[in-house]
């Protein structure tokens, strides 16, 4: 650390000194998200809702990085904290000028709700994509980097990050309001509260924000269980809990838990969800007379969001990030940063050797699809306002005319509508789309979804899904479209603009379906990145964060929060596409696995391996070790991500890799939620995904097995 962190204690003490000088109604005016103004006191109006899963959102112009999902597909903990440093200079830069001119409007403070470490569990999720994918593993470590970046080094916070939305949490959006989650509380220790205790214990995040659904029968803004039980008792959380937005107006209106807003706020913070997002605290004087709380109970939950707030330079002349400049926002090596965040979140899943593109042999493209041409896809959801939008039909565009190649574009079809011009009949593009393939040398397909047809409930393009997806099948006429131009013996290379697994009725088999590379929502750049990556600037080097199921058929009831089933780790049939998997424009061989320096308990271990670009390009990959113990009846049934590193390779190098591994390589977790390490062996699984049989299939890399014993 560059400077010493102000305590806590201290912090908590300059804010006990603000609360003993507030009158009761100055109190309850800092318990709602847009809290109140205290001249006398020196305390300005603050709004604590600011959003930035991916870049500075909603409050203008600023960096847009690639979607949540794609940056948890770099398996690059280092460069999520780069990201996270960068989007707090950048919300820093933009707040310091806000403040001077006076405006403390929503999403210009400095207590950021993001990020979503909730469990991507099903692909229908809308909101998924806001996730770092399925694993918690996974999960964990990109979060806690994210936060750490966020958060910063020196003496006051630079941000406080928010870990949401606890616990349990992951759709159906429709019935988020009022929905009971009854989760085992195996699923529990094992699945949905790792990634919260890492951001707790590990990466200090400062707030955590209660979710809609409700747990075990208690809404999550009033559950004592997990509020005081298990965040504060446990885990040792000394930092604030918010509501999601409206989630205590919830608790009576559709959970119909308590019988009146006053009960509500009362318990609420009693169990101590100190800021409500929302505006229930207006019923406090109610429950006062009520005998439901006490002031010293209100004075509790001041003082903690005071003490966040002193974190973050309240009152202080000393704080270097107030000096941060209006000029360190949307700048050039930002837009660097991100653009090098893009190149890697690209999934590979398919490449017949037509990739990378050689310049020299084409004379055409053909560059079609309802996402070609689209900022929104670019964004996401929780998205800033990019200076600089790149489609990738204009980065396509531009990188073909410095080669003298004439690019023939068609939007091919709606995005999700039979057509695109309301007066036209059905599929009235799809003769352009036909005529602009047959008059190129390859076509460059772009088909998926965007954000206002998966995400958030209220999204109006998926009104009747609430944000949600009911299958894995490309929409409206999109297969269709797929299908006409594999007709055409025309080699396609397919780019899927989606945050969450999609489906495409078999045809990845076609021979003339000749690539297929998933971009995500890949941020402001993503034109210029999907260009450079097509003609061989750069190799893509993600691998999946979610698995791509064949079917939905195979899974559980969308309502059904049991794992079993769910997730690469519990999925008993073989995956269309698996989790960890990605190609790279590469080949590599792994040789001499071996375990060292291990720890007889278990509580750490390394791995080393030596890997081989085998190849004629240069490339990154991602080495990843799965553990499971044998012969364990708590070891869940296929192995878990345990390490990863991403590896830079030149042609022909030879790198030796050490993969150091914590004690959640060996831990399991039994059916009454206790978590230990069996005695035992354990195989651990090294390779450039999972050591599956599908997956050594379309990499046609083996992975290689060692043993630990304990």
């Amino acid at each position: 650390m560059s400077a010493i962190r102000m305590s806590r204690e201290e912090a908590r003490q300059q804010a006990t000194r603000l609360v003993e000088q507030m009158s009761l109604d100055e109190k309850i005016g800092q318990l709602e998200y847009d809290a109140q103004s205290i001249e006398r006191l020196n305390v300005p109006e603050y709004n604590y809702w600011n959003e930035a899963l991916h870049g500075v959102a909603r409050a203008g112009t600023a960096t847009v990085f690639p979607q949540s999902i794609g940056l948890a597909a770099m398996f690059d903990p280092e460069m999520q904290q780069k990201i996270g440093d960068v989007v707090s200079t950048e919300a820093r830069a933009k707040h310091n000028e806000y403040a001077r001119h006076g405006d403390r409007d929503i999403y210009k403070g400095l207590t950021f709700w993001s990020p979503n470490v909730n469990i991507f569990r099903d692909p229908r999720w809308g909101r998924g994509h806001e996730t770092y994918g399925e694993d918690p593993y996974l999960t964990a470590t990109t979060g806690v980097a994210y936060i750490k970046g966020l958060q910063g080094d020196e003496k006051y916070l630079k941000l406080a990050a928010c870990a949401k939305h606890f616990a349990v949490h992951s759709g159906p959006e429709g019935i988020r309001h009022g929905f009971n989650v009854d989760p085992t509380p195996k699923d529990l220790a094992e699945t949905y509260l790792p990634a919260f205790k890492a951001a707790v214990q590990q990466g200090h995040v400062e707030s955590v924000m209660a979710a809609y659904n409700a747990v075990d029968g208690v809404p999550a803004p009033l559950n004592t269980t997990l509020l005081q039980k298990t965040l504060r008792e446990e885990w040792h959380f000394e930092g604030h809990v918010v509501s999601d937005y409206g989630a205590e107006e919830d608790v009576k209106l559709y959970h119909h838990f308590t019988k009146s807003d006053a009960e509500t706020i009362a318990l609420a913070i009693k169990a101590g969800c100190d800021l409500c997002a929302g505006h229930l605290v207006q019923y406090l004087r109610q429950a006062l007379a009520e005998n439901l709380i006490t002031e010293t109970a209100i004075d509790g939950a001041v003082t903690r969001l005071l003490t966040t707030r002193v974190l973050l330079g309240l009152g202080a002349t000393d704080d270097k990030y107030d000096q941060i400049p209006f000029e360190d926002n949307d700048s050039a090596t930002n837009h660097e940063l991100a653009l090098q965040a893009t190149y890697k979140s690209f999934v590979l899943l398919k490449n017949n050797g037509i990739l990378p593109l050689k310049s020299a042999d084409l004379k055409s493209i053909a560059v079609i699809g309802p996402t070609a041409d689209s900022t929104v896809v670019l964004q996401g959801n929780y998205a800033g306002t990019a200076s600089n939008n790149v489609t990738i039909l204009a980065g396509i565009r531009q990188a073909a005319t410095k080669s003298q190649i004439r690019v023939n574009y068609s939007e091919g079809c709606h995005l999700f509508k039979d057509r695109v011009e309301p007066l036209a009949k059905a599929d009235d593009r799809e003769s352009e789309a036909v005529i602009a393939a047959e008059h190129s040398d390859v076509v460059v397909l772009c088909l998926g979804l965007d954000s206002t047809i998966e995400g958030e409930q209220g999204d109006a393009g998926n009104a009747y899904a609430a944000g949600d997806k009911t299958d894995l099948r490309l929409p409206g006429r999109q297969q269709h479209l797929l299908e006409q131009l594999l007709a055409l013996n025309k080699p396609v290379i397919l780019l899927i603009t989606a945050g969450s697994a999609l489906t495409f009725n078999s045809e990845e088999t076609n021979d003339n379906l000749a690539a297929i590379m998933d971009v995500w929502y890949p941020g402001a750049l993503g034109g210029q990145a999907v260009a450079d990556v097509l003609f061989g600037k750069m190799s893509p080097s993600g691998k999946l964060p979610i698995t791509f199921y064949q079917t939905t058929e195979e899974l559980p009831d969308f309502t059904d929060y049991a794992m079993k089933n769910r997730t690469y780790r519990y999925m008993p049939n073989e995956a269309l596409y698996p989790f960890g998997y990605g190609l790279t424009y590469s080949s590599v061989e792994l040789a001499n696995a071996q375990v060292s320096d291990v720890d007889a308990s278990l509580a750490h271990a390394n791995v080393d391996v030596q890997i081989t670009n085998t190849g004629k390009f240069d490339v990154e990959e991602v080495v990843q070790v799965y553990s499971q113990a044998v012969d364990c009846v708590d070891a869940t049934p296929n192995p878990k991500l345990a390490g990863f590193k991403r590896v830079k390779l030149a042609v022909g190098e030879t790198k030796q890799v050490t993969l150091p591994l914590t004690t959640y390589a060996f831990e399991v977790v039994n059916d009454a939620g206790e978590i230990y390490v069996p005695d035992g062996k354990f195989i651990l699984t090294v390779g450039v995904g999972q050591g599956d049989r599908r997956t050594e299939r379309l990499t046609g890399v083996k992975a290689l097995q060692v043993e630990v014993n304990r």
